[in-house]
């Protein structure tokens, strides 16, 4: 009888887990679709960004803009985009790897460097590799608060580069490749690369004349250029919480299913349990029947 209710509480829980994994599903798979949206909405904003300064530049040579700086004697700073929580796989692993191996390959000395860290778990990997963030942010909550955490990084960009000398300024984070994938990915964010919005121009413009502009070059190059840096770093957060929605609703989807066949061994045992306390009840009462029987012969 212990046996028997013991299995039974165990089927309760198991139950009870089952039902949180199907909502951490159902709310993994909503958030993907939430970033994904948000993503998708400035595809189209990037692009007049990019026509923007390609207009901006098409009169000038083809240049880009770099430190004057060598790379080993340069302040480096990096912002790499994570999680906060668990059940994302390697997710914030491989991001730390890839990004410690780009920044080495750039023979910036390590005392030069600095990171700062969006996402708690991501901070805690770069920690056991033996570099300590900066600051470590916490993620946006959704998709309607990635421009205040936008904001607040490109105020600290502007800090680093003012006050603290900084001369390259780098962006890491992990690319969702549909389904459960994901591969980590980061560019040089500052100084930007003038050079490639001048190859736009092998780019067939989209109306019959190209526009051309009356205000200050370096006033217009200085407005597009903070939208361009808004932008990457609006993408780079929305591309990583995609990322790690999506690894974490795999993660729950295989644990579903490991919970599932659980669930179906600890019924077998709970069935063949209540069915052996059946058949010994049922022999108890034969057995006191056959007693019976032969007191009265």
């Amino acid at each position: 009888m212990e046996t028997l209710e013991r299995l039974r509480h165990q089927l309760d829980n198991l139950g009870d887990l089952h039902t949180l994994v199907t909502t951490m599903k159902a709310l993994s798979a909503a958030s993907i679709r939430q970033y994904e949206r948000a993503e998708e909405s400035l595809r189209d904003y990037y692009r007049t960004i990019e026509m923007g300064l390609h207009v901006a530049l098409q009169d000038l040579p083809a240049h880009t803009v770099t430190a004057a700086t060598a790379p080993g004697e340069a302040r480096l700073a990096a912002i790499l985009f994570g999680s906060d929580h668990g059940l994302c796989g390697r997710l914030n692993e491989d991001l730390c790897d890839y990004a410690l191996e780009r920044l080495d390959a750039t023979a910036t000395e390590p005392g030069r460097r600095r990171h700062l860290v969006v996402g708690a778990r991501l901070a805690a990997s770069l920690e056991h590799r033996g570099h300590t963030p900066i600051d470590v942010h916490r993620l946006p909550g959704g998709a309607k608060q990635i421009t205040a955490t936008v904001q607040r990084l490109l105020l600290q960009i502007d800090q680093w580069r003012e006050q603290e000398g900084v001369h390259y300024v780098y962006l890491f984070y992990n690319r969702h490749s549909g389904g459960a994938r994901y591969h980590p990915t980061g560019f040089e964010l500052l100084p930007v690369n003038l050079d490639r919005f001048h190859r736009l121009k092998q780019t067939p413009w989209p109306t019959r004349i190209r526009p051309t502009f009356n205000q200050g070059r370096e006033s217009l190059l200085r407005q597009l250029l903070h939208q361009y840096l808004f932008v990457s770093l609006f993408r780079a957060c929305a591309e990583s919480q995609s990322s790690e929605h999506s690894s974490r609703l795999a993660t729950l989807q295989t644990a579903e299913r490991n919970l599932d066949d659980y669930r179906q061994e600890v019924t077998a045992q709970y069935r063949r349990a209540r069915q052996n306390l059946i058949t010994a009840e049922l022999l108890d009462i034969v057995s006191g029947f056959e007693a019976l029987r032969q007191g009265d012969d």
